[in-house]
């Protein structure tokens, strides 16, 4: 199938440029000033005003996954409708092991599940426990496509491991060009901060955050890039939510570690004061929503450098179940806000048109910055011939108004209710075919596929 992309504006990392684009067989086969023949194409799209961008690539997301016996509100087939509608043509999501299975069965397993995605997908595998078999599986998740995993600094108990096993586990992932992922927070003393909370009674949503301050976001993400830094492994810091913590990976940035930063819609648009409304809960995630003024830092962030991806940390559940889990109580609150349907119309609308970055910013860090430092560049995240037809046609001049209503996201809230965001997407390309048109999605259902992913280079300039 052919289709042609008329009188638009290309946008890549280093610039933009008015082109045509020819699309054949799911590949970008022509970029230019390409006559209109109609008869030779099967499709045509006029991007009059508009600009043509790389699919947004997602590579926080939690669908299909379990809090406790509770399960999130989207599994692979509605999440990637909602990512689809908003812009996102990738996502990387994280697996959730079963005690006793191995690394390679759980990636098995994951699979299975994904099937009725419809966008293209790969894998975190998360590790939350050690031993020497597993060690054993991570060259065979290597081999599978699989260049990413994840330890977590916090859950005590639940997916928190110790300074030890980290060691242990980049050393291997180091030497087999796998990403370390880290969830950074002192899980240790998050937990006497949270018992110190209850026992004084402070058990509203605002103490979700009170008891997990910036400053054990930030010695944890100290503690490591140091031990990365001695097991000679890349280390990927997800959802950075504060300056603080931001400010230990420009240090590390200085010093020639391989350090990379990813921050999140919520942290850059919502904040602290949003759980103290009376529907609080809905806004708890972790790390938890910051001070304002943490938001401009974050900014400038990205702006700069120093942060080099976004992501949504899509973790949604039901506002009456957050509700009635928590009980009154924020400890026992579920954890996650839905965010992956509005990331990318979020951050283009606070970050390109209110000008705290610029466009080709907004495509590294939504498009070519995950592509790169996950294995997937230049058949993701690029505008180039050859590369995979994944493409956003997003008009700067329109204006929509965020509504649950309105959403493809299968939750029964929204954190941006009633936000108007500038840009709006008129159509939405995977692979040269049409999935999205102007918030509905259109495409085939279960139509995604299996990203088998590269080792890390670190030569890729981000």
């Amino acid at each position: 199938m052919k289709t042609l992309i008329q009188n638009g504006v290309a946008v890549t990392e280093e610039g933009a440029l008015k082109a045509d684009m020819l699309i054949e067989d799911g590949k970008i086969a022509a970029i230019g000033s390409l006559p209109p023949e109609e008869s030779a194409v099967d499709a045509l799209i006029d991007a009059q005003g508009c600009y043509i961008l790389p699919g947004g690539i997602d590579v926080h997301t939690h669908l299909d996954w379990n809090f406790a016996d509770l399960k999130t509100a989207d599994d692979f087939a509605t999440g990637s409708k909602a990512a689809a509608a908003g812009g996102i043509t990738s996502i990387i999501n994280f697996t959730n092991r079963r005690e006793g299975q191995s690394l390679y069965g759980d990636l098995m397993e994951w699979k299975e599940r994904a099937k009725p995605c419809n966008v293209d997908y790969g894998f975190h595998v998360i590790i939350n426990d050690y031993n020497e078999a597993m060690l054993q599986d991570l060259p065979k998740l290597a081999e599978a496509g699989v260049s990413s995993i994840k330890l977590f600094m916090a859950y005590k108990d639940v997916f928190q491991v110790n300074d030890g096993t980290m060691y242990e586990i980049m050393k291997e992932t180091g030497r087999l060009g796998i990403m370390t992922n880290v969830h950074a927070e002192n899980g240790d003393v998050i937990e006497r901060l949270i018992a110190e909370h209850l026992r004084e009674g402070k058990t509203s949503p605002i103490y979700h955050s009170l008891s997990r301050p910036p400053e054990l976001e930030a010695e944890a993400a100290h503690r490591a890039i140091a031990i990365a830094d001695l097991a000679n492994a890349p280390l990927y810091i997800v959802h950075v939510s504060s300056a603080l913590c931001m400010d230990e990976i420009a240090a590390a940035k200085a010093a020639g570690k391989r350090v990379y930063g990813e921050t999140c819609p919520q942290y850059l648009a919502l904040d602290i004061t949003d759980l103290e409304r009376q529907d609080g809960s809905k806004y708890i995630c972790s790390p938890p929503l910051r001070e304002r003024w943490n938001q401009e830092k974050l900014w400038a962030g990205l702006a700069g450098g120093t942060l080099s991806t976004i992501g949504s940390d899509h973790s949604p559940f039901h506002y009456a179940e957050k509700e009635r889990r928590g009980g009154g109580d924020f400890s026992k609150v579920p954890n996650g806000v839905p965010m992956i349907e509005d990331q990318y119309a979020v951050v283009f609308h606070h970050g390109v048109m209110e000008n705290r970055i610029s466009i080709e910013t907004f495509v590294r860090i939504t498009s070519t910055n995950p592509a790169k430092l996950f294995g997937m560049y230049p058949r993701k995240g690029a505008i180039a011939v050859g590369s995979d037809a994944d493409l956003v046609v997003m008009d700067p001049n329109k204006t929509r108004v965020i509504t649950q209503a309105a959403q493809q996201q299968n939750v029964d809230y929204n954190v941006f209710e009633g936000k108007e965001v500038r840009g709006l997407i008129r159509y939405v390309l995977s692979r040269g075919e049409l999935i999205a048109r102007q918030g509905a999605y259109v495409g085939r259902e279960g139509r995604g596929e299996y990203i088998h992913r590269q080792p890390i280079n670190d030569k890729m300039n981000v």
